[in-house]
C-alpha cells in the first residue's frame, strides 16, 4: 500500500469538501494506493451525524463519491466528472465507533465512461454502505484545463515504492 499525496492542495482557491486537508468543514480524506483499489481510513465527525451517533446518509454518499474521483486520477490517469451515483446504505454508520474504510474499485471502462465500484466498512471490516458510481472521463489533456489536472506523477513522492 503506498500513500497518494493530493497535488491540488497547491492550487489558488482550492477546498474541496471531501479532500481538501485546509477545508476545515470537509472531510479532509486521505487515500493510499492498495493493489487495484484506492482506499481511504477516515475518523467520522460528530457533527456530520444525522441521527444520534449514525453518519448522515448523504455524507456516506459523498465518501463514495470522492474517492471514486480518486481511482480516476491514479488508475485511469486523468480526471473526470460523477455522471450517476447509485448508493444502498446497508447498514448504519455509528460516527462514534473508530475508523471507516472507504474502498474503491474499477468495474468497467467503456470509452469515455468509468464504473466505479464503493463501499464503506465500519471498524470490524463490515459493508454498511455501497455506491456504483458512473464517471465521464476526459482526455488528459482536457483534464489538465478544465479540471486543473495535475499530471499522474504528481500524486506520488519520489520516494516512495512501486
Amino acid at each position: 500500500m503506498r500513500k497518494i499525496e493530493n497535488p491540488f492542495v497547491h492550487l489558488d482557491g482550492y477546498i474541496c469538501f471531501g479532500c481538501s486537508p485546509d477545508n476545515y468543514h470537509g472531510l479532509q480524506m486521505e487515500f493510499y494506493e492498495d493493489g487495484d483499489s484506492i482506499v481511504s481510513f477516515w475518523e467520522p465527525k460528530a457533527h456530520l451525524q444525522g441521527y444520534l451517533n449514525i453518519l448522515h446518509g448523504g455524507i456516506q454518499a459523498t465518501l463514495m463519491d470522492e474517492i471514486a474521483s480518486w481511482i480516476i486520477h491514479v488508475k485511469l490517469k486523468t480526471a473526470g466528472v460523477t455522471s450517476s451515483i447509485h448508493t444502498k446504505l446497508l447498514r448504519p454508520v455509528y460516527t462514534n465507533k473508530g475508523k471507516l474504510t472507504i474502498r474503491a474499485t474499477i468495474k468497467k471502462v467503456q470509452k469515455r465512461f468509468v464504473d466505479v465500484y464503493t463501499v464503506i466498512c465500519d471498524n470490524d471490516g463490515v459493508i454498511c454502505a455501497e455506491s456504483d458510481v458512473q464517471y465521464y472521463i476526459y482526455p488528459e489533456e482536457i483534464a489538465r484545463k478544465k479540471l486543473s489536472f495535475p499530471g499522474y506523477e504528481k500524486f506520488f513522492t519520489c520516494d516512495q515504492p512501486q
